[in-house]
């Protein structure tokens, strides 16, 4: 008898070996096999959670099968201790094993909320933005001027939330006292700015941020990158430019900078001021008579006025021959590129076509009749 109990206790233990290893060969699997996701999701993992809860939070999605292996393949591969707050993309068909790896890695939040600041020539604009999971795309929320009253209340929500991103976007052709005004709004940021860098030597691009960032570490940041741009391009640059200094380089960078806002003509433009710098001609360029008015505070707000056209200042390029003291704004990476590259050109006019860009010319009465379509478009667009 006992023979016989033996031997069915040992058949009992085979099947619950057999059962029990297909239901671990069945966990593997449904562990690693891609999941059901139809679309992408955005997955937040708040601070202090845990994968109990990540994991009731992804089944209540539809994004994995069975929380209860999503778990158990979590302490299997000795992740669970190290879940990462944020907010991390989910790809569609994601599986359990590819979503633990997502939620674990660490690392800059791949969606949810961002703040982008864009600090523009004209004004500064705060934006909150989502990103939409199923198309990969930010959508904005709201927008404000931080500088035009009170936040509104979604900002402040998403202020208070950990994981929100961050980012400073800043436009070519901004000066410095412009960036500092709008920095100084930044309520994400912390300290001061050490004073208004130098003219020309900020950055135009985009720089991500964390809540608290000081705003001396951020300029260190746009100085280190136009020094960096500039050397590079000052290296590569033409030969026999009338320029001898990188100074001078970022100083017309600025011009072309602020004469056009076509990245496709910069070379023509540049080209203009090179071929007057040859010649000895006065560069007679409008932006920089308005930087001698305005000291770079701002925009003039209406027509230059023949005295300003005839005062003499360092900056009033209708009287004094060369480049002025200092550039004029801070010029992006196309337009110094475009001032040590100019195009081969014979052009030593141009004057705006109305559609954005400018007729160029090599003789002043090529340029004069350019003028007159000008002032024919101008009269047009007055009238209406």
């Amino acid at each position: 008898m006992w023979r016989h109990i033996a031997s069915n206790a040992l058949s009992l233990f085979i099947v619950i070996l057999i059962v029990v290893g297909g239901m671990i060969a069945w966990g593997k699997t449904q562990y690693s096999q891609p999941g059901p996701l139809a679309e992408a999701i955005c997955v937040r993992v708040k601070s202090g959670s845990n994968m109990s809860r990540v994991s009731e939070d992804l089944g209540g999605r539809g994004a994995i099968t069975n929380p209860s292996i999503f778990r158990v393949g979590a302490n299997y591969t000795e992740k669970s201790g190290q879940l990462k707050a944020g907010s991390f993309l989910v790809p569609d068909g994601a599986s359990m094993a590819e979503i633990v790896d997502i939620v674990t890695r660490g690392g800059a939040s791949t969606c949810g909320t961002e703040v982008v600041y864009r600090i523009g020539v004209k004004r500064a604009e705060l934006r909150v933005r989502e990103l939409d999971p199923a198309t990969n795309r930010f959508v904005d929320v709201l927008s404000f001027d931080p500088s035009e009253g009170a936040a509104p209340a979604g900002y402040t929500k998403v202020r208070a939330e950990a994981d929100t991103r961050y980012r400073i976007a800043l436009a070519e052709g901004a000066t410095s006292w412009q960036i500092i005004q709008a920095l100084g709004q930044a309520d994400f940021l912390s300290g001061g700015d050490g004073g208004t860098p130098d003219e020309g030597t900020l950055a135009p691009d985009s720089y991500e941020v964390t809540s608290g960032s000081t705003r001396a570490d951020l300029l260190g940041r746009m100085q280190a990158a136009q020094i960096e741009r500039l050397d590079e391009a000052w290296q590569n640059r033409d030969a026999d430019l009338p320029i001898s200094t990188p100074e001078e380089a970022l100083i017309l960078a600025s011009i072309v900078e602020k004469e056009t806002g076509l990245a496709t003509e910069r070379p023509q433009v540049a080209s203009v001021f090179v071929n007057r710098l040859r010649k000895g001609m006065l560069l007679q360029t409008d932006p920089t008579v308005i930087y001698g008015v305005t000291n770079g505070q701002g925009a003039l707000g209406r027509g230059l006025r023949q005295s300003e056209l005839r005062k003499q200042t360092p900056y009033n390029t209708y009287v004094i021959k060369g480049l002025p003291p200092t550039p004029i704004a801070n010029p992006g990476v196309d337009a110094i590129n475009a001032a040590l590259h100019p195009a081969d050109t014979g052009y030593i006019f141009f004057v705006a076509n109305g559609t954005g860009g400018h007729a160029f010319a090599t003789t002043l009465s090529e340029h004069n009749r350019n003028v007159a379509v000008w002032r024919k478009i101008e009269a047009g667009q007055s009238g209406n």
